[in-house]
């Protein structure tokens, strides 16, 4: 059996958090491959179901992030799954939003929440980071993390979590690079239509281009007709095209 974890807090007023995109990815892949509805069980919420052909339990710990290896460990006792087979879903302030990463075993990168996991489950755990991005003052750093996603964020998240959700049987077998491709690619492709459509938006709004005096004189032509010869007949008939 495989053991996915998405962390976060409980409750309805952190539901939007950033740092609760781990909770949000274990619903897209609850909801994508149809597990059984969540139960309370190791102070968490559990949800049984197969991804591919592997046997998979979803949990997203309720003891708050700070405790979350609390929940898991209990889990993984129960179940006798070892920590090998055991895969973190998490936000990441040093990754840019959207970017996803994938190592096994390290630090915590002062993650709270990883924290309580390597301390009660051991270290050599598949972690998936989901880049959240850095406010880029450390002052700001508990407010952005402590957030809400902001409406722009819609943009990527929601892709992101579907491309996640959609692919992470490659994940399960073991095929990482595979499975990060895929989710890259998902993201870069809504950025890329954003910036499309900005560009023709700009090009739209953009005023048009004045056509010069003459051009304009050309397009026009004369009101009053062209002498038939001497020097002005020549210069008039090189500036506005010979008469038909």
């Amino acid at each position: 059996m495989l053991l996915i974890a998405g962390l976060g807090n409980p409750g309805q007023q952190y539901a939007g958090h950033r740092h609760n995109v781990g909770f949000m990815a274990a619903d897209a892949i609850s909801r994508r491959h149809s597990f059984a509805p969540w139960a309370k069980k190791f102070s968490a919420l559990v949800a049984e179901g197969r991804i591919g052909g592997e046997k998979v339990l979803l949990i997203k710990p309720q003891t708050f992030m700070n405790l979350s290896g609390q929940a898991i460990g209990e889990a993984m006792r129960f179940y006798k799954i070892d920590v090998a087979d055991l895969i973190v879903l998490y936000d990441e302030l040093d990754l840019a939003p959207g970017k996803l990463r994938i190592k096994t075993g390290g630090g915590s990168g002062g993650h709270n929440g990883i924290k309580s996991i390597d301390a009660h489950c051991g270290k050599a755990y598949r972690r998936v980071r989901i880049g959240i991005g850095h406010p880029g003052d450390k002052a700001r750093v508990t407010g952005h993390v402590l957030g809400d996603f902001a409406k722009a964020d819609r943009d990527w998240l929601e892709p992101m979590l579907d491309a996640l959700a959609d692919n992470i049987a490659m994940l399960a077998e073991g095929d990482e690079a595979g499975f990060m491709n895929r989710v890259s690619l998902a993201v870069k492709g809504i950025n890329a239509g954003t910036a499309s459509g900005l560009a023709a938006q700009k090009s739209a709004e953009k005023p048009a281009k004045k056509q010069s005096h003459i051009r304009q004189a050309r397009q026009a032509g004369p009101a009053a007709p062209l002498p038939e010869s001497g020097p002005m007949a020549a210069m008039l008939k090189k500036l506005f095209g010979k008469k038909e």
